[in-house]
């Protein structure tokens, strides 16, 4: 699935094709992805000029002048095409700037979405109300999280992994972070002393600008909008590497399966 530095590559891709100019034409290709449309789409974001792109959490946000944010979400496979020599099954959404640049949305899975809402009333949806704040902002820091982790015994990884702690944070990016910070997973999160949770917050900002800097993690279907591979997965330090040595210490790094997911992390530099 890709995760917050895939939209926030992908939001960084569409500005220099969207942002400034009007759409000539928007059409949907079919009813829904993981829900419908919404109705009036066509109606709202037809004619209106994009101010603005952005991101929140793993959404990407187009802001239009007609006050109004149209939100995706990739889901499994998603991506934006950028002029695409021809359409093709799966492209579900299709955007045309009136200079003549085309856009598709991706999604042979079908488990992205599309919203549209009031640009006044995005803080109040409920995809984003109960939303921590953002790793890359200046919310993030080690006094924040030993206060959204106080008296808590659940682990690390787990409470991390709860948007309403940080917003997100995905397995792979979490599982880099804590090997950063020499953090174990399985640790109890209320008992994590200041200093770590200060490396830690420190290791989440490098982890994801990294990865935005390699243009995300390729997985399975995913794509920067001009048709790259991300090659973050080359730098992967823990994730996806169990048996391999650790490139700290070479302790052979450690998989566990839980929950749908792979925890990946070295026994030898992850005791704390």
């Amino acid at each position: 699935m890709p995760e917050l530095p895939e939209v926030e590559t992908t939001v960084r891709g569409l500005r220099p094709v969207l942002e400034g100019r009007r759409l000539a034409l928007v059409e949907t290709r079919r009813a829904d992805l993981r829900r419908a449309f919404p109705v009036d789409l066509r109606q709202r974001m037809t004619g209106a000029t994009v101010t603005g792109l952005s991101r929140r959490a793993k959404y990407g946000l187009v802001e239009t002048d007609r006050g109004d944010t149209m939100i995706f979400h990739l889901g499994m496979s998603g991506r934006w095409r950028v002029d695409p020599g021809e359409l093709l099954a799966h492209d579900h959404l299709l955007l045309e700037t009136a200079d003549g640049r085309r856009l598709a949305l991706h999604d042979p899975r079908r488990f992205g979405s599309v919203d549209l809402l009031p640009t006044a009333d995005l803080a109040a949806w409920p995809s984003f109300r109960a939303l921590g704040p953002e790793p890359l902002g200046p919310d993030l820091s080690g006094a924040m999280l030993l206060a959204a982790f106080e008296g808590r015994r659940a682990p690390v990884k787990a409470m991390l992994l709860d948007q309403r702690i940080v917003a997100g944070l995905g397995n792979i990016y979490i599982c880099e972070a804590l090997h950063l910070a020499r953090i174990a997973p399985s640790r109890a999160a209320g008992r994590i002393a200041r200093f770590r949770l200060d490396r830690l917050a420190v290791a989440i900002r490098a982890v994801l600008l990294a990865a935005i800097e390699a243009g995300g993690s390729t997985l399975r279907d995913y794509a920067r909008p001009d048709g790259e591979l991300g090659y973050f997965s080359k730098q992967w330090r823990v994730y996806g590497r169990g048996g391999e040595p650790c490139p700290a210490c070479s302790t052979p790094v450690l998989r566990r399966a839980e929950g749908g997911r792979s925890t990946f992390w070295c026994p030898a530099c992850q005791r704390g």
